[in-house]
């Protein structure tokens, strides 16, 4: 039996575990019976209403714009930064002590700085993702540098490579999938942090729905957002896990 079900693709454990997970929501929201906990049907009905009210796309692309933006930006910004502190001794002494300084700082805490220098606009918004999705991919990067096996690099040497070679065909293919890692973690503090900035401060979005909703106390709209949000949040995880599988292609898999 576990045999034939390690045969299944994975869509069908996706689609199977989604619809457990309606399946339970369904059960609790009816033994729940408060209206905290709305049930699918009512939701699904909520995302009518959102998308009959014109906004709701202009929020999704907003959000999305937002995110995609910040993560490309502060991805692209931090994998030179941790080749340089894995690769330099000299990078590591002086740049390590500010990226682990500020990885201790919540990006949600700089918001309202980022508001009150630059406004509501979406600088501050893309500059906070931006900083939320550094710092996890340059200690991702970081340590893929640093855990590249001496081994290859001795071999390499031997062989008559320098380190520019090196760098290039053993110590940046080895990292890759460290930084691709990171990358999928960074893309979840992105949403997270983009949410918390339009709740803060934000005329369009899908944490300004959420915002929006709560004060006239519109649940099924919350979880219009959150849904939404989700499945999206899912989507772009997908879609870094896909360039990872193809990037490394060379790995083994389970």
């Amino acid at each position: 039996m576990l045999t034939r079900l390690n045969r299944l693709p994975m869509l069908a454990y996706y689609v199977a575990t989604i619809a457990l997970g309606f399946a339970l929501w369904s059960i609790l929201a009816r033994l729940v019976g408060n209206g905290l906990l709305p049930p699918p049907e009512t939701v699904a009905r909520a995302f009518r209403s959102e998308y009959e009210r014109g906004a709701f796309i202009d929020d999704i692309v907003a959000s999305v714009r937002r995110v995609t933006l910040g993560f490309v930006i502060g991805v692209t910004a931090a994998i030179p930064f941790g080749f340089a502190m894995g690769w330099y001794r000299w990078g590591r002494g002086l740049l390590e002590p500010w990226v682990q300084f500020f990885r201790t700082i919540p990006a949600l805490a700089l918001i309202p700085l980022y508001v009150i220098a630059f406004g509501i606009g979406e600088f501050p918004k893309v500059l906070v993702i931006s900083v939320a999705t550094f710092l996890p991919t340059v200690v991702a990067t970081y340590q893929g540098v640093l855990d590249v096996d001496g081994t290859l690099i001795n071999a390499a040497r031997v062989l008559g490579a320098n380190d520019g070679t090196i760098f290039r065909r053993v110590v940046v293919p080895s990292s890759l999938p460290f930084i691709l890692v990171g990358a999928r973690i960074s893309l979840g503090a992105a949403w997270g942090t983009l949410v918390a900035a339009e709740l803060i401060a934000a005329s369009s979005g899908l944490g300004y729905l959420v915002q929006r909703s709560a004060l006239y106390f519109e649940v099924p709209s919350i979880f219009v957002a959150i849904i939404t949000i989700g499945f999206i949040g899912l989507a772009m995880d997908r879609a870094v896990a896909l360039v990872h599988r193809k990037a490394t292609h060379w790995q083994e898999r389970r």
